[in-house]
């Protein structure tokens, strides 16, 4: 072991700080590394690899495990809550305070847009999945090839645990903010299933126990993380919008307190004591349209600060492109995700309306 290296390795153990460790080395670490955990109380040993920068895996060592968790946070790099959530998580493993139960994959996504508190360098790194990285001009850039070697770590977590039992529990909480604000503060985004599972009552129920009761159900394929993972190895998987974009040391931790203790809960294989399903307790959407960008001269017309889930009367103009006009056609429909400054050819804007699920 290189000295540098054993001086990565004691400062990971020692303060558990990951995410220090990834801003350091926002490319390339200089040496990959594990080691073995023992936890001073119950003496259960944790496999820890580190596998790149922003990615490490825990694993659960003699002892069975029947899930796979995927936990992953800046995919865009200003998102700063998901990733604290996730330091503080990899932290209190580290140091013995979560006694873990299941395998867990932690994905710090974009390190290089964290340093400069950017969503993303050159692209939209979540816009590049399902093999989008390799379209059009290829790995191109560094957001593409992240992208796949991202998709590569997943692959191989879920494949590892296959081989460990064939009836596993997968899963992926892909943990973001939005750019503005919401009337619902907090929502998750349920991936197009292309008919290969039911809508799950009982992870709408464990969203319900992370504070989140708005569930956006997707109705078609996109490029997107979650919908890679649920898509590709049929993993339950979402899409989870916690609140709004701040800036490092300005999100208040005690807004996502529900959120962190639910996925402790899970990682630590503890009882979620998750109520029956009623539909009453949440709002459910579908998405209506998706409006892209098709022109230099594109319009949203409505004002900066209008909130996600704000709904506009019947033949209200939305957004001008170009000549094309795109007006509300559905009563409470409602706006989502706008953002006019993306690149020709990219979503500017969704729209959503009410639905029953169940």
């Amino acid at each position: 072991m290189t000295p540098k290296l054993q001086k990565l390795q004691q400062q990971l153990q020692q303060d558990g700080d990951f995410l220090a460790i990834t801003r350091q080395f926002p490319k390339q670490l200089p040496e990959l590394f594990n080691f073995t955990l023992t936890h001073p109380q119950t003496q259960a040993q944790t496999l820890v690899s580190v596998l790149d920068t922003g990615v490490i895996c825990f694993e659960p060592i003699n002892q069975e495990t029947d899930s796979d968790i995927v936990l992953s946070c800046a995919v865009h790099g200003n998102e700063t809550a998901p990733i604290e959530i996730c330091q503080q998580l990899i932290r209190e493993i580290i140091q013995g305070e979560l006694v873990l139960k299941q395998r867990v994959l932690f994905l710090f996504g974009n390190p290089p847009s964290i340093n400069i508190g950017e969503r993303f360098v050159e692209e939209n790194l979540n816009r590049l999945f399902s093999g989008a990285h390799s379209d059009g001009e290829g790995l191109c850039n560094d957001e593409r090839i992240r992208a796949k070697a991202l998709e590569d770590y997943i692959r191989e977590f879920f494949d590892q645990g296959s081989h460990i039992s064939g009836d596993r529990s997968r899963y992926h909480y892909d943990l973001h903010t939005a750019i503005r604000g919401s009337k619902n503060d907090k929502f998750a985004v349920y991936p197009f299933l292309n008919g290969r599972r039911e809508h799950s009552k009982q992870q709408l129920q464990f969203l319900l126990s992370c504070g989140i009761n708005t569930i956006l159900i997707s109705n078609s394929p996109t490029t997107t993380f979650s919908y890679f993972s649920t898509n590709e190895f049929n993993a339950h998987a979402f899409t989870v919008e916690l609140g709004k974009v701040m800036p490092f040391g300005e999100n208040d931790m005690n807004n996502f307190a529900k959120t962190k203790q639910a996925l402790s809960r899970l990682l630590g294989d503890q009882d979620l004591v998750l109520s029956e399903y009623d539909e009453t307790q949440f709002n459910l959407f579908e998405i209506y349209k998706t409006i892209n960008r098709e022109n230099e001269d594109f319009i949203l017309h409505f004002a900066d600060e209008a909130e996600n889930f704000t709904d506009y009367p019947m033949d209200h103009l939305l957004a001008t492109d170009g000549d094309i006009e795109h007006r509300v056609t559905v009563p409470g429909e409602a706006i989502i995700f706008p953002n006019a400054n993306v690149a020709i050819g990219q979503r500017a804007l969704l729209t959503v309306r009410p639905i029953k699920l169940f």
